[in-house]
């Protein structure tokens, strides 16, 4: 039985349509600052998927990983309550640090800016 032999870019590929598909999803349940941070995750992901996209299989591995952890957000049975993004967001930074890759932590979000025509109303 022949097997098939797919390049280091078709995994790459696969793991970037991933994330992808997983932040589409999350564009429509997320709001604010829980968006802000889904985008961010997502971001750093990306760029940990191309930049170990020839390292080595444990790195690889490792990304694979992540990004497998943040594509299946949902509880068991596919019901909901699955885990924070906060706890995506320790995983993804633990990767990025594992690499040597602190431009690649993802920090807290920005807090939304204050209106200051609403503290003037008060």
């Amino acid at each position: 039985m022949a097997g098939v032999e797919r390049g280091f870019q078709h995994d790459t590929d696969v793991l970037v349509r991933l994330i992808d598909s997983q932040l589409a999803i999350l564009r429509t349940r997320c709001r604010g600052a829980e968006l802000v941070l889904a985008e961010q995750l997502a971001a750093a992901l990306r760029d940990l998927v191309v930049a170990t996209t020839r390292a080595s299989a444990v790195d690889r591995a490792r990304v694979r990983a992540g990004v497998h952890r943040f594509v299946l957000r949902e509880g068991r049975n596919g019901r909901r309550g699955g885990r924070p993004l906060s706890a995506d967001q320790r995983m993804v930074n633990e990767i990025a640090l594992h690499l040597h890759r602190p431009d690649l932590v993802v920090t807290d979000a920005p807090a939304a800016p204050v209106d200051q025509g609403l503290l003037h109303t008060v």
